[in-house]
């Protein structure tokens, strides 16, 4: 993202296997009359965009598929600016889609003449990313207001302030999945945590309870972790935190805990089919993620082992990130270990710091 709004002239705008990116800068390319291109890696153009294309439309954008009808690459050749009027302009759009449109949509919402009123319809997923970017765009200067089914952008534009950028909760559940998977008594602290976080992903405090890891919040923005070993079995809804799922499932199937998992109807359009590739990977080492119907998963393992085993990772940095941790338990390989550099370029230069030998 730093890197393509460092370019602004850019004929092609490249989003690589970024969701959030090509997502964030459709609207905002858009909403700005760019006239461009924007594309991303072949995966990339296998994830819907129709949805955010079409809401967009209707705010005057002109956009053009380059290839399959609802998927990038995508032509952007302007925009025909709307009146202002002394109502809202108004969208109705699903709320049981990725939360990154609606937060691409309210984010351009204040450059609207008349603001924006979106309509959510359905069952509304990750509804704290949705809350995260009001409260962030607030602090920036816009008015929003959430009344529910209904999220409201007046005109306004942005201020320029001071922000300080808290860690990625996101990036923090792999060490709680380490600390999950290490011997009884061990801890890690982690810095620029917020206990009052916007983070939906901030949930792996309480999930991780379940699988033997207390969080204890510290002066300064930190928290540290320790393994305690109490163990249970759960069901959990993850329709507000999908990042979690593979962490997760991962942790509870080295440790032979059942978990119930829902929510994970996103997770089919992400970076690849995680519930696919979850269950591919993770009957390597014998685990298992049964479909029980109705949108329900369960976890269960049987003589679950660390030897030796390679794990695939799809073109996603999840899939890397998450399967690591079980190098607690034996040795493994990661393939195309370079993915997590979408999200944690460190990774593992962080592990190398904790004493894993890679």
């Amino acid at each position: 993202m730093q890197r393509l709004l460092a370019n602004p002239e850019a004929p092609i705008f490249d989003a690589e296997d970024a969701g959030t990116v090509m997502r964030f800068l459709t609207a905002y390319l858009a909403m700005t009359g760019r006239q461009t291109e924007l594309t991303g890696t072949a995966r990339m153009q296998e994830r819907p965009i129709g949805i955010l294309v079409n809401a967009l439309q209707e705010l005057g954008a002109r956009i053009e598929y380059l290839g399959q009808e609802g998927y990038p690459p995508l032509r952007l050749l302007g925009r025909t600016p709307q009146p202002a009027t002394d109502e809202f302009t108004e969208l109705t759009v699903r709320g049981d889609i990725s939360s990154q449109y609606i937060s691409a949509l309210l984010m351009v919402g204040p450059m609207l003449a008349s603001g924006l009123r979106i309509w959510l319809t359905g069952k509304v997923g990750s509804r704290p990313y949705i809350r995260m970017t009001q409260a962030l765009m607030q602090h920036f200067g816009a008015q929003c207001r959430d009344l529910g089914e209904v999220l409201e952008v007046r005109p306004q534009a942005y201020q320029p302030t001071d922000y300080t950028v808290e860690g990625d909760w996101s990036a923090a559940s792999y060490w709680y999945a380490m600390v999950a998977l290490a011997p009884t008594g061990s801890h890690i602290t982690l810095p620029d945590l917020r206990r009052h976080s916007w983070q939906g992903d901030q949930a792996i405090v309480g999930i991780m309870e379940n699988l033997g890891v207390n969080t204890e919040f510290l002066a300064g923005e930190s928290v540290r972790l320790t393994q305690t070993g109490k163990t249970q079995e759960f069901t959990q809804d993850f329709t507000d935190c999908p990042d979690l799922a593979q962490t997760v499932a991962v942790v509870a199937a080295a440790l032979g805990v059942p978990v119930v998992m829902t929510g994970l109807e996103s997770l089919r359009i992400k970076e690849t089919d995680r519930i696919a590739a979850l269950q591919q990977e993770l009957a390597k080492f014998g685990g298992a993620l049964t479909d029980k119907g109705n949108e329900h998963f369960r976890v269960s393992s049987h003589d679950f082992q660390v030897a030796g085993q390679t794990v695939a990772t799809y073109h996603d940095h999840r899939m890397a990130m998450a399967f690591a941790p079980l190098a607690m338990r034996g040795p493994l390989t990661i393939e195309a270990p370079q993915v997590v550099r979408k999200s944690y370029p460190q990774f593992w230069n962080e592990l190398d710091k904790a004493g894993f030998v890679s």
